[in-house]
């Protein structure tokens, strides 16, 4: 029996002293160096999964910045493939003192000097869009638009003088695009004016480039409801209403170039 107990001691002094040689990594008490060993194992496995979980999110992210910087530069493409030169142009002209008078579409002076104003349809030739005639040199941008010009290819020339407009008269020919316009500005200023129907023209032929932006529709109960309030508006107050009719019509044109 003795002999027996001194092995089983002999047996546990050669364990500790096994656990306790300075070749071993680490050292825990009793049990704890089991568990220790069991979580070295799964290191790797969860080692595996965080780099699994970082690489896919390092993925979606390049995605997304990708996706972020795609799209400017396909706006810019688009843009690009618009310049160069277009020939055989229709062009006519126009003068202050029509109908538009001497402000655009945009609330500032028509300019005749240097880059001069023009007008066309914005669905065609969208607000911002410069050019230059080869056969005069004369440098143009769109910044006005006319409720003749939608639906057509036409640019309506700015010229200063009536003289001017007559020599003009209608052209056709070759331009150098030196710079694209701008749908979306083109769609800020027209959405206000969205009631009149040649403006509602332009509205829908631009969404259908330009989806991502939302475009301002009249409906029939907006009509009507309009048309209601100006039926309460005269019959409240129709003497002011006329006095303020005529004095209206004396100051400004009754149909103006560019609808406001």
């Amino acid at each position: 029996m003795q002999k027996q107990i001194s092995v089983a001691q002999g047996i546990r002094d050669k364990a500790v002293k096994q656990l306790r040689s300075p070749t071993r990594k680490y050292f825990l008490p009793e049990g704890a160096s089991v568990l220790f060993e069991a979580a070295e194992l799964q290191m790797p496995k969860c080692l595996n999964l965080a780099t699994a979980v970082g690489a896919v999110a390092f993925i979606l992210v390049g995605c997304a910045e990708q996706s972020i910087v795609q799209k400017p530069l396909a706006a810019v493409e688009a843009a690009n493939s618009h310049l160069g030169r277009m020939s055989n142009v229709r062009t006519t002209a126009y003068t202050r003192v029509e109908k538009g008078g001497h402000k655009n579409a945009l609330g500032t002076y028509l300019s005749g000097r240097h880059v001069m104003s023009a007008a066309s349809d914005w669905s065609r030739f969208p607000l911002g869009t410069r050019f230059r005639i080869c056969s005069t040199r004369e440098e143009f941008i769109i910044d006005d638009y006319g409720t003749a010009l939608v639906g057509t290819n036409t640019i309506d020339l700015y010229k200063p003088t009536k003289l001017e407009m007559k020599r003009w008269g209608v052209r056709n020919v070759d331009i150098d695009v030196l710079q694209w316009g701008s749908e979306e500005k083109s769609l800020q200023v027209l959405g206000p004016r969205a009631k009149h129907p040649q403006v509602q023209s332009m509205l829908v032929a631009l969404q259908k480039k330009t989806p991502s932006t939302p475009v301002p529709v009249i409906t029939s109960t907006t009509k009507a409801s309009i048309k209601s309030g100006k039926k309460v508006a005269s019959s409240s107050n129709q003497s002011s209403a006329k006095r303020s009719t005529s004095k209206q019509s004396s100051s400004k044109s009754s149909a103006s170039r560019t609808l406001d």
